[in-house]
């Protein structure tokens, strides 16, 4: 048992990036300052190896990071060509006013898991499910819960940053990890539709008009060709468990993205939209360039020896540390991609080594990371609320619900593994 930085240097690097990210510094900033902090700690002040360490780690972040932008092609695509409100407008349409809950937490789940962050997918959504609630008088936080629901539901179905990060950490394939979670989804869906049906028909905290976005009418493409970009991703990235054949993500997001732009006849937009795809997705590259750092401290540090005796001391089986250290690394991060990213980094090898298959545990580690994800020093939290105009005490009584959800997916994660490894 060899490492370089002991855990109370780690626990102390980790506990100044949460203060710093909830006093509102830069999240990527505060985890290279928390590493540089934690590392001189836990090295007695070691600063070469501190830095190498640190650039190593961030440097383990740049397969994942290349993967990330080129997705932006098919973020932009998506959003831009209003792909993604027609998609979410059909859904809403086709089930009708009464499953209104089930159409908003359906199309949040579609359009999260064909690629669309979760955050951009509420956003989204968000006008309609307004529209919708303000029609048949359901609650503003009945219709977040909806979305927020659904949309961790498809997080842990996609080609996104959080199911990239991990499918790198323990090596396994990108499909096979999305289908992995499937089940777990679908169970977190129906968690999400019942929680939410019960908060929107309560009283208080209406739709009103003043929240209602006025638009001109929108030339949407028509559903077909809504959807062409993303079913052609999702068969490219199943080549592989199917015929054998890799269709790296790298290739398969962006052509998808290229494939709506042009079914839609916004192929003379394409700059502007690769450039707003870019957009998108260099917040999440830089974050996880910063998490790298910490990861590589944690990683290379005493924390995953001792948190694995405890678990001994306690009788605790080993599996039980994949799900715990995704919930607890997305509550401390505030970030599922960045909780995702830690705990995949930090408790890949200890956990194979453990015998744990790793497509199971990257799985569990991916379910877990979606429970304590929203808390309120991440921007999830406030981008959420933001889309619907809720305040963030009414907004906080939501975190409870959030959490339900993600423990259900997680729940599901781990009882799958046991049953089928």
């Amino acid at each position: 048992m060899t490492y370089d930085f002991n855990t109370i240097g780690a626990l102390i690097g980790l506990g100044i990036a949460i203060v710093l990210i909830i006093r509102k510094m830069q999240p990527a900033y505060a985890l290279i300052f928390g590493a540089l902090i934690g590392g001189l700690i836990g090295s007695g002040a070691n600063l070469s190896l501190t830095v190498n360490t640190m650039v190593s780690g961030a440097g383990s972040m740049m397969s994942s990071v290349l993967r990330i932008m080129t997705s932006g092609v098919l973020v932009g695509a998506l959003i831009k060509t209003g792909a993604a409100e027609k998609i979410a407008e059909t859904i809403v349409d086709k089930l009708g006013e009464k499953r209104a809950v089930a159409a908003i937490a359906i199309s949040t789940m579609i359009i999260c898991a064909v690629g669309v962050f979760i955050d951009i997918s509420v956003i989204t959504v968000a006008p309609i499910a307004l529209a919708i609630a303000k029609k048949a008088n359901l609650s503003k936080p009945g219709i977040l819960l909806a979305m927020i629901g659904g949309g961790k539901a498809g997080n842990i179905i996609s080609p996104n940053p959080n199911t990239i990060a991990a499918s790198e950490a323990f090596g396994v394939d990108l499909t096979g990890l999305m289908f992995k979670n499937i089940i777990p989804a679908l169970a977190a869906l129906v968690i999400a539709i019942f929680l939410a049906s019960r908060l929107a028909e309560k009283e208080g905290s209406p739709v009103l008009d003043s929240d209602l976005s006025v638009q001109s009418d929108k030339n949407l493409p028509g559903f077909l060709h809504a959807i062409l970009g993303p079913v052609l991703v999702i068969i490219l990235l199943a080549l592989r468990p199917i015929a054998g054949i890799t269709i790296d993500p790298l290739i398969a997001l962006p052509l998808g993205g290229l494939l709506t732009i042009i079914v839609t006849g916004n192929i003379k937009s394409l700059m502007s939209t690769l450039e707003f795809g870019l957009s998108k997705v260099v917040g999440v590259s830089v974050l996880l360039i910063g998490t790298g750092t910490i990861a590589g401290i944690i990683k290379a540090s005493a924390l995953q020896y001792d948190v694995i005796h405890l678990m001994e001391t306690l009788n605790m089986p080993s599996f039980v540390l994949a799900p715990v250290a995704g919930i607890l690394m997305a509550a401390a991060t505030a970030s599922t991609t960045a909780g995702a990213t830690v705990a995949s980094q930090t408790f890949s090898a200890p956990l194979m080594t453990a015998g744990i298959p790793a497509l199971s545990a990257a799985a569990m580690i991916h379910a877990g990371a979606t429970v304590l994800d929203s808390l309120p020093h991440g921007s999830f939290f406030h981008a959420t609320g933001g889309s619907v105009g809720m305040e963030i005490k009414n907004r906080m009584k939501l975190i409870p619900y959030e959490a339900a959800v993600g423990i259900t997916s997680t729940l599901v994660s781990v009882i799958l593994f046991l049953i089928l490894g």
